[in-house]
């Protein structure tokens, strides 16, 4: 999630947009007032009052209806706050439950706050910068799954400077990015890791990953260290996450580009590296020290990452599987649902300026307790198509609709959908989908570069629908009906839950949608997860700087939605840099945990400590649920 371009400033001529109205109407402001009018429509579509049937989505039954009326806050709204700690509404409480360099094993070292932690217990310890997360309850236990995403040099590596990345730099770099599974207890003191617990484990970027699916052991995959091309080592740059209905958990590989070099400048000009933005220089210099990461000597090595990966966290002994039937992007994270006709659905979501939203719909169907095998390796893969009239519908990604052979269409997934004509989109980033209603809802960050092809051979991002301001600094939600509320329908309606603003400072739609205000003001929403009452609750990672078009925002945050009325409502403040990133709960869901990525200055340990990435929880003082 987490990008230096992610924080924006704005031009001059930006910023004038933002304190002048337009003179005249224009094709632009159409499609704003469209959608925002869309908005306005959808939420008498969902009210309870309008029926089940409006639109053929069938979309509320009395059960489902009764569990949305639950979905109210049962909190004041928060202030904004620019300080560097953790803020949560009164009647709550938080503490940290894990902090990068936490133990997980009684034989990992100390963490020493000078130096971080060392070689030989980089691999032992809770990782760094925490990002998607989900909750499992196995034998009883409390298992948590939480992604690393990236590291932070000057916090991980404190005592290197200016010097250049030794092997032992790159080993500890590796170690504490990917995946922890841990168990945690609830003691007299909140939840706690449990030391040496045997579900207790480290997936990083050297552990070894089954392909499986359709492109498994094609050519574009197979390497000199795995000449049949089914056997990928590590998963790395892990944002998003997801859950599938049979318990395992979905960690998406993000931005894998930067972690690639080539000793030729020109190994890297090739359409499919140019299309995933490959350089001749990788960010952290495992390409100087590890064969692999050199284009040059290994030029399919990028191709075995940007996957979905499924671990199973109940098993440790498992080995994790790279499921490429799902399509090879920058994955954000995995919405998982099942269909009515039992057909496994998972929305996807590409986090690149200019990409595309996609589904992948299982040909097989999910019964409680049966196989699930060749759920995630057998089904059609689509990309999403918004009209500007607020109908959409998927696109199949075929060999006779794109040109290309079916494992090129998931090795290059971005192409197909480009070959195919998709929506090109402001970030795509988290996906989620609503328990109590046939809705999904896409959180599209930020876009500065309108009109501007993101990478070699992708497509310019028009304003259109979806993606309706010429300037997007704030970012905006869109969210769909699936035709008939059935996710594996080719059809859609969709509008816009709400389009981020400033009020205080913007005009016309630089101010937002009529459900922000004053007291909720944010931007770039990111992260998404509803709970189990149908609450969506909204992270964002933004411009945090609380001046000029961000005025009023404060730190970045977490918000609670309501689908039905469009209240969204401030609940948490994360530290000064951070970024608000990964939620879930506890079995019992006493407990919210949320993950507070890269804070700037010592959080949480004190001026004489180094910025630690953390999970928080979070709990109300009378110890009653929290979603």
């Amino acid at each position: 999630m987490k990008d230096a371009s992610n924080l924006d400033h704005l031009s001059p001529d930006e910023w004038d947009e933002f304190h002048s109205p337009r003179p005249e109407t224009t094709d632009f402001d159409r499609v704003v007032e469209s959608a925002l009018s869309r908005r306005n429509f959808m939420k008498g579509v969902l009210a309870f009052g309008s029926g089940a049937a409006v639109m053929g989505s069938g979309m509320l039954t009395s059960t489902s209806a009764r569990a949305q009326a639950a979905a109210t806050f049962a909190f004041d709204a928060l202030p904004i706050a620019t300080d560097h700690t953790v803020h949560v509404p009164e009647g709550y409480e938080w503490k940290v439950l894990a902090r990068w360099g936490d133990p997980l094993f009684s034989d990992a070292e100390p963490f020493d706050a000078a130096t971080g932690i060392t070689v030989a217990s980089s691999g032992k310890v809770f990782g760094e910068n925490t990002d998607g997360m989900e909750a499992f309850v196995v034998d009883g236990r409390q298992l948590i799954a939480v992604n690393h995403e990236f590291p932070n040099i000057d916090t991980n590596l404190p005592w290197k400077g200016d010097n250049a990345f030794t092997a032992d730099d790159v080993t500890i770099l590796q170690n504490i990015q990917g995946v922890t599974v841990m168990e945690i207890e609830e003691t007299d003191d909140g939840w706690q890791i449990v030391v040496d617990s045997p579900y207790n484990r480290r997936i990083h970027h050297n552990t070894p990953m089954r392909m499986a699916g359709p492109a498994a052991g094609h050519d574009l995959l197979k390497t000199s260290a795995d000449p049949d091309g089914t056997t990928a080592l590590g998963t790395m740059n892990n944002c998003g996450s997801g859950k599938t209905p049979w318990g395992t958990y979905l960690t998406c590989e993000e931005n894998f580009n930067g972690y690639f070099g080539a000793s030729d400048p020109a190994s890297v000009e090739t359409p499919g590296l140019q299309r995933y933005g490959v350089q001749a220089e990788g960010r952290y210099g495992y390409e100087l020290h590890q064969a692999r990461y050199d284009v040059t000597q290994e030029p399919n090595e990028p191709h075995r990452f940007g996957w979905i990966v499924e671990i199973d966290p109940a098993d440790p002994d498992s080995m994790p599987v790279k499921r490429t039937a799902l399509g090879r992007f920058k994955h954000e994270n995995a919405a998982a649902v099942v269909a009515p006709s039992g057909q496994v659905v998972v929305y996807l979501g590409d986090d690149e300026r200019g990409e595309y939203l996609y589904k992948y719909v299982s040909n097989g169907t999910y019964t409680e307790g049966g196989s699930t095998e060749g759920l995630l390796d057998d089904g059609t893969l689509f990309a999403a198509k918004f009209e500007d009239d607020g109908t959409g519908r998927w696109l199949e990604l075929t060999p006779e609709a794109t040109g290309m052979e079916a494992a090129e269409i998931l090795i290059y997934t971005r192409m197909a959908a480009s070959a195919v004509g998709a929506t090109t989109m402001d970030r795509p980033e988290w996906v989620a989908t609503n328990p109590v209603a046939p809705q999904g809802y896409v959180a599209l960050t930020n876009n500065r570069n309108r009109g501007i092809k993101p990478n070699a051979g992708g497509d310019p991002t028009p304003v259109n629908g979806p993606n309706p301001r010429a300037e997007n600094n704030y970012g905006q939600i869109a969210r769909w009906v699936p035709d008939n509320g059935d996710h594996a329908a080719d059809g859609f309606t969709w509008d816009l839950y709400v389009m981020a603003g400033n009020p205080l400072v913007g005009q016309g739609p630089y101010a937002g949608s009529d459900n922000v205000d004053e007291g909720n003001l944010f931007n770039s929403p990111d992260g998404m997860m509803f709970d189990t009452t149908g609450t969506l609750w909204i992270q964002t990672d933004g411009n945090d700087s609380n001046d000029g078009p961000f005025t009023g925002m404060g730190n970045n945050q977490m918000l609670a939605g309501n689908p039905e009325t469009g209240e969204i409502r401030r609940f948490l403040t994360g530290p000064q840099g951070s970024e608000v990133t990964g939620l879930t709960w506890s079995g019992d869901l006493r407990t919210m945990f949320a993950g507070i990525q890269h804070p700037d200055a010592p959080f949480p340990d004190g001026p004489d400590s180094l910025p630690r990435s953390s999970i928080v929880q979070i709990k109300r003082s009378d110890g009653a649920a929290v979603g």
